[in-house]
């Protein structure tokens, strides 16, 4: 371990240096508070030795400067008899440690830098094992918000999935009934898609889904929730949204689909990719969510077998 014994005596200096060394450990020596902060800013030794009274920078303003610079840096401070209270201080200030001045033996020194070293070494891996658990705990929650996103939404279009859907629309519903509001449902289907599938293939079939999931999301407020029913339907979710205002945003879909260039469209029987549309409103048209979802899937049915491409509503 890299360790820097700071005093101004050169001679005490050399000593505790040798014994450190000959220890194993990797020892570099300043002889003033000055130079020992200079030094350590440049390294920021895992482990400090200090004398506590040198002329201008004591040790306990070096303990001070090292601690704010690297909180887990271990200091040991060397002190006389006459200067214990200062060790004290110094501890209280963040110190490990302190040897006293005489060394009583050689054998002190190395055993308090032994203990100084392991401290170090034990605040270092559990640094690293924090910042380890932070970052797997990332990880987890940033897997969690990916794997929820997974399970609102259809893995081909990426809009919502029928399931979160259902469960949207069931509390829309509540949420008008009880603020006396109203919302509505667009219930689209793609005219002919089987057909399409089988001229064009279904990897074509594939991209006309996504590029018709884009066109329903281009202009939707915020509110609003679009989503995949199933095969080749598709779902409009308007809250607070009265059925003629519906009306208007469907039949803006159906104009915008059936303009859109898809690849192979013209191979369709009206020579054009087209979706057929039902319209139902809270609470015109149903006062509960199975009961709308059912009067709309009607509305859709009589589209489909009146001609197509249009929208229909009661």
């Amino acid at each position: 371990m890299d360790l820097l014994v700071v005093d101004d005596e050169e001679t005490l200096r050399s000593v505790v240096s040798q014994v450190l060394s000959a220890d194993g450990f990797t020892v570099a020596e300043a002889a003033s508070g000055e130079e020992a902060l200079e030094a350590f800013r440049s390294v920021s030794h895992p482990l400090v030795i200090t004398d506590i009274r040198m002329g201008g920078m004591s040790g306990i303003e070096l303990l001070t400067e090292i601690k704010e610079h690297n909180p887990d840096t271990q200091v040991v401070i060397m002190t006389s008899h006459a200067s214990l209270d200062s060790a004290l201080t110094a501890l209280r200030a963040g110190a490990y440690d302190y040897l006293v001045k005489p060394f009583e033996s050689l054998d002190l020194i190395s055993a308090v830098a032994g203990r100084a070293a392991e401290k170090a070494r034990l605040v270092t891996q559990n640094r690293e094992l924090l910042e380890q658990l932070t970052r797997a705990n990332a990880e987890l929650k940033e897997a969690n918000l990916a794997l929820k996103e997974l399970a609102v939404h259809d893995g081909l279009t990426a809009l919502y999935n029928h399931r979160y859907f259902e469960e949207a629309f069931v509390l829309e519903v509540a949420r008008s009934k009880r603020y006396g509001k109203q919302c509505s449902l667009i219930f689209m289907d793609v005219d002919n898609f089987k057909r399409y599938n089988d001229t064009n293939g279904h990897p074509q079939g594939d991209a006309l889904l996504k590029t018709l999931a884009q066109l329903m999301t281009t202009h939707l407020r915020i509110c609003d929730t679009a989503a995949r029913y199933g095969g080749e339907e598709f779902v409009l979710l308007l809250p607070e949204t009265p059925k003629e205002a519906a009306l208007g945003v469907a039949e803006e879909l159906r104009r915008r689909v059936a303009e859109h260039p898809f690849p192979g469209g013209e191979t369709q029987p009206l020579g054009k990719v087209t979706i057929s549309i039902g319209v139902a409103a809270y609470p015109r048209d149903g006062m509960d969510a199975p009961e709308l979802l059912d009067f709309a899937d009607q509305l859709l049915y009589k589209a489909k077998n009146s001609g197509k491409n249009m929208v229909v509503w009661n």
